[in-house]
């Protein structure tokens, strides 16, 4: 009679990170994802190129830099047993290394290992609805968030990953009535994402200052922040504001670990890491 599998141990590890597909440094990602092998990766600004590999060139009214064809198929190579979901928040040109141009889908991503059974999916708009953009802009860009429903089988019970990437505003990170409007809409999809006796996990970069009223409004459906003031930039980062990344949970007393990982830098923003 075949052995009945062997129930995993240990807390569900779970990484969220903006990833940023401009100048990513995938080798370093690697060496990351193969350190510390969380069960659950949730990125933001995640790049999908239909039929592309490679670099590509993004250019906006603000910048124009190198970056990555399909940022989502650069990390399910690297994480073969993970499973992956992508949402598209919008889309826009780039051009690729023959300077062709090429309509690139923009947004977020979760991996789940195969081993954490995914349950459940829900999405939403929290800023916006998608655009298929004939040229980039450099604010107001739609925003989408995902959220996952896993079953932590070592604990019997099931967890809620809510990831985001908050509206980017070029006059700052202070709270304006669209991000208002964006935590309720955060808040709702919590509310319809989860279930009775659910652990859920709020995370992303949400471009919010840590006294904003964000953090009161999630408060309100059970969630309580564990980055405070922390600075979650990296060296690459040169303005002086630090606060971007934030993760929240519903059971602090569920937290087994927190970090925030100054290495390896990836991108500009710090890898926040729970073991829930």
């Amino acid at each position: 009679m075949p052995k009945k599998p062997a129930a995993p141990k240990g807390p569900i590890t779970l990484a969220t990170w903006n990833i940023n597909s401009i100048r990513a440094r995938l080798d370093l990602m690697d060496g990351f994802l193969r350190q510390y092998a969380p069960d659950v990766l949730c990125l933001q600004e995640v790049t999908r190129t239909p039929g592309l590999t490679g670099w590509t060139r993004f250019t906006d009214g603000e910048r124009s830099l190198p970056q990555r064809a399909n940022l989502f198929d650069d990390v399910r190579r690297i994480l073969p047993a993970h499973q992956g979901v992508f949402v598209a928040s919008d889309a826009g040109p780039v051009y690729d290394e023959s300077a062709n141009r090429r309509q690139q889908d923009f947004g977020v991503a979760t991996f789940v290992a195969e081993h954490v059974p995914l349950v459940g999916l829900q999405t939403a708009f929290v800023h916006g609805a998608f655009v298929d953009h004939d040229e980039w802009t450099t604010s107001d860009r739609p925003r989408a968030a995902l959220a996952t429903r896993l079953v932590d089988r070592a604990a019997g019970r099931t967890v809620t990953v809510v990831q985001v990437h908050g509206l980017r505003d070029r006059a700052g990170k202070h709270d304006t009535p669209a991000r208002r409007r964006q935590a309720e809409r955060i808040a709702d999809l919590v509310q319809r994402s989860r279930e009775p006796g659910d652990v859920v996990v709020v995370c992303g970069d949400l471009n919010l200052l840590p006294d904003s009223e964000t953090f009161t409004i999630l408060a309100d459906v059970g969630l309580v922040d564990l980055v405070g003031r922390a600075d979650t930039r990296t060296s690459r980062y040169t303005k002086p504001v630090r606060h971007a990344s934030y993760l929240l949970v519903s059971d602090p007393g569920a937290v087994v670990r927190f970090e925030i990982l100054t290495e390896p830098e990836v991108s500009d923003h710090r890898a926040l890491l729970v073991e829930i």
